[in-house]
Formats: structure tokens, sequence, C-alpha cells
């Protein structure tokens, strides 16, 4: 099946009709024959990474109607499900996205309001992209351990979570899409969590598949993926940098003397040295302020932003390579907690381009 794909893709290129449906102003590049509106793509495919099977008690017998439950069944779930598209002459460092909390690959695709999202983005730099639904979320939903799925209204809690504003006005000079098609589409981009701790432990195991896969290649992490990234890049050698989007944690060195219930995202000082073999550069939008406020969503982002530098710091303090950018002070302002589907993702990955460039990632 996959010699299949490639083989029609190719042929779609030969009569140059394989199009990206939007040509915005600003790209930071044009594909390999000069056009800035298509992008043509060698092979594109889908596979899963990592998971479990669990096998039921009993004897399955086939003759039984499908409706009558029965053991001796075997149960595959808990995995990643990786979507790929490997661009005509593409470059040696593949990118790996990974989504964050409450999100599927989708926020990594497209925009709210139909814009390129950074998979096409840098597609169009000549990265091969793998965009993975993290087990026990979109595509990858198939679990095996049972849980329930709320049905609570939450809508508004997201839009004031993520800097989009406080609801229900948007942020003055926000780089988020304000008419009404927009936000519901935003909104209908939230997706379950099927999954259970033991299942969201296994994203790590199943990233690690995928780079050993790829043999090396760039991983980009947003929210709550941060630490995610941070245990795939400790776990495998073959992460070659880190993006990080807003990450939701940081992996700091445990204490020998603290609490173990206390030490969440703390990791052993030989997992932390791991971390300054490679570059790291972290990004943070817009309305987080410099002083502790009484505004709980923009508190929790003040903090985050404070350790996201104590930790760069540290990092860089046993020879790593940590640089944390804050959007506003480098004069790109209003972008939210999803940078990377802002009005200005193009400028912003136009930022990544040049850190990359720097790091002789392109």
């Amino acid at each position: 099946m996959k010699k299949r794909i490639t083989i029609f893709v190719l042929a779609v290129i030969t009569v140059g009709m394989f199009v990206s449906c939007s040509t915005t102003e600003g790209n930071i590049a044009t594909t390999a024959n000069g056009d800035s509106d298509i992008l043509y793509i060698q092979e594109q495919g889908n596979f899963s990474a990592g998971g479990t099977v669990v096998t039921s008690e009993g004897t399955y017998d086939p003759m039984q109607p499908w409706v009558v439950p029965q053991g001796g069944q075997t149960r595959h779930g808990d995995h990643a499900d990786v979507l790929y598209q490997i661009p005509v002459d593409a470059n040696d460092h593949p990118m790996v996205f990974l989504h964050g909390y409450g999100q599927s690959r989708r926020s990594w695709q497209m925009t709210a309001d139909g814009r390129e999202g950074f998979s096409d983005i840098f597609l169009r730099e000549g990265h091969s992209v793998y965009l993975v639904d993290q087990p026990g979320r979109g595509e990858a939903g198939q679990v095996t351990g049972a849980g329930q799925i709320p049905a609570t209204p939450d809508d508004q809690t997201w839009f004031t979570q993520f800097r989009i504003g406080l609801w229900p006005e948007f942020n003055e000079g926000v780089q988020f899409p304000q008419d009404a098609e927009s936000l519901d589409q935003f909104f209908r981009m939230m997706v379950p969590d099927t999954g259970t701790t033991a299942e969201r432990n296994a994203t790590v195991t199943a990233m690690s598949e995928i780079f050993d896969r790829l043999d090396g290649g760039i991983l980009f992490t947003h929210s709550a993926s941060g630490m995610t990234g941070w245990q795939t890049a400790i776990a495998n050698e073959k992460v070659e940098a880190v993006v990080a989007i807003e990450p939701g944690g940081f992996a700091f060195p445990l204490d020998p003397d603290s609490d173990p219930a206390q030490s969440y995202g703390r990791v052993s000082m030989d997992e932390f040295m791991k971390l300054t073999r490679i570059p790291i550069i972290v990004y943070y939008g817009d309305y987080i302020p410099a002083e502790e406020t009484d505004v709980p969503s923009q508190e929790f982002w003040r903090r985050s932003l404070a350790s996201a530098r104590q930790w760069a710091e540290l990092v860089n303090s046993y020879g790593g390579d940590v640089t944390v950018v804050h959007l506003p002070e480098i004069g790109i302002l209003g972008n939210t907690h999803f940078i990377m589907s802002d009005l200005n993702n193009q400028i912003v990955a136009k930022h990544i381009n040049e850190w990359l460039i720097e790091k002789d990632l392109k």
C-alpha cells in the first residue's frame, strides 16, 4: 500500500496539481520550483507507534453473533497514531510534532481561520513532518484501560486559560481571529482524553519508537506535552533538538532529600545531563504579567515563564544550550498560548527557522 501511495503522488507531482489550500502573505520560503502556493509532497501516510496488547480470558467462538460478549480476544491499544508527509527534496532533519492537552495533531496542521499551520510552513522549508496523536487522543483513541469521558461545558475556561482574553472580551491586540466562525472552529478542535495515566505514560515509549524509525529529528512540543518532550529527549539520543511552545513543565533534577510523592517531573541527575547535549528553544507568548497577579489564568503563565528561565539557567550552567524567547520582548506582540496558529504564525516560524539555521539543522 505504501508503494502505491508513493507512485500515485509522484504522478500527481508530474502534472503539477498537488496544491496546498492557501497562499499566505509572508511565507518564509517557496517550493522547489519557486511557486509559493504549491506544495509538492513525495510521500505521505500513517503508522502506529508503541502500544500494548491485552488478551481476555476464555475461548473465542467465531460462530457466535458479534453482539455476544466473548473471551479469548485481544485488544490493541495505548499506541500513538502518526500522520507523515515527506516533501520533494526533503532535508535530513525531519520534524516530529506532539500536541498538548485537549488537542490532537490538528493543532499543528491548520489554524482556526483556515490558514496553514506549522506543519505546512515547515514542509515548505524542506522538512519532513510527522504529526502525532498521542495515546488516548484523536485517531489514537483506542486504549486498554477503562475510563470515563466527562461532558462538562468548558469552552470559556479554555478561552481564558489560553490567554485569548478574559471571556467574553478578547485581549487587546490579540493575534487570534475574532470572528464567530473561527472561534467556533477553535472550540471544535478540542478532543476528549480517553486514556488513563498509564496510557499517557506510554507516549514517551511511542515517541522514542518514532525517533528510532526516523533515525533522528527535531521535536516540537506544546503545552502539556512539554514534559513528555523532555522525557523523550532523555530516553532517545536521536532527538536532535527541541522546540517547546509554552511547555507546561520542566525536567528539573531530583533533590535526593525530597518527598517522592512531591517529585512529579523530576529526573535523576544523569537524566538531566542528557538535556545538555542538544539545542533547545522555548517560546512564550503575550499577556503574561511581569508581577504577581490575582488573575489565575495570568498568574499560572507568569510562574511558568519564571520556571522556564530558572530551568534554562540551570541547564546552561551545566554546559547546555537553552534559549527562552518571550515574544513581546523581541517585538512580536499579541500571541496566545497557541503561538503556532496565531495570526502571526509565519513570523514566529521565521524566527524558529533562523534558529535552526544557526544550529545547523537545515
